[in-house]
């Protein structure tokens, strides 16, 4: 017996195809500057940059449920028809689903660090993710990422180095990019407890 697909949440995005890329007007009817949360959690980030920035769009992508339908049912309540959510798997999502050269800025905050070695290959930032992420980034587009873990940090940044095709921006709030840039829940907790969140800048060369 054929199980019917769940319907959607209000404004969660279920692609009809998940085996091909996604057309820009299949993300958002508007035109607008496309920002990705990766990995939103509870959509604390999502939620503040969407009600900040109207005239961007932001779409959030997470793999649980439960905090799909919180995050839905948070942007359906204070009515920001700039955000959407999309239940995926991250690495799924920029190496299979984005359409190329779509995305102003990525956000990759906290994200599981994968501390055992043996699991280290489970680490989103390699390779693959780096060279699909330079294909969906628009030309001068940014990758923004901060870790509590230092050694992932460090990891980050000799994949970085070693793939070679970005370019290093400093993380400075007088920035007007960056003036505004609301903590996640995770952040919120670690710096509580006293932690140092370590931050990577970086940006698709225009070409």
């Amino acid at each position: 017996m054929k199980v019917p697909p769940r319907p959607a949440e209000p404004g969660e995005l279920i692609p009809g195809d998940y085996f091909r890329r996604l057309s820009p007007d299949e993300l958002f009817t508007t035109e607008a500057p496309l920002e990705v949360d990766l990995g939103c959690g509870d959509g604390t980030f999502a939620l503040a940059m969407a009600r900040q920035f109207p005239e961007r769009n932001f779409l959030a992508v997470e793999r649980l449920l439960g905090r799909v339908r919180k995050v839905c049912r948070r942007a359906s309540e204070a009515d920001l028809e700039n955000l959407r959510v999309l239940r995926l798997e991250a690495r799924y999502t920029v190496e299979w689903l984005l359409p190329h050269a779509s995305v102003s800025r990525l956000h990759l905050l906290f994200p599981d660090p994968w501390p055992k070695a043996r699991h280290h290959r489970r680490r989103l930032v390699q390779q693959d993710f780096l060279k699909a992420l330079g294909k969906i980034l628009i030309p001068g587009g940014e990758f923004l990422f901060k870790t509590d873990h230092e050694e992932y940090f460090e990891w980050a940044r000799e994949e970085l180095e070693l793939f070679g095709s970005f370019e290093p921006l400093p993380w400075d709030e007088r920035c007007e990019d960056l003036s505004f840039y609301p903590e996640t829940d995770f952040e919120a907790q670690w710096r509580a407890e006293g932690r140092a969140v370590h931050q990577l800048r970086m940006r698709n060369p225009a070409t």
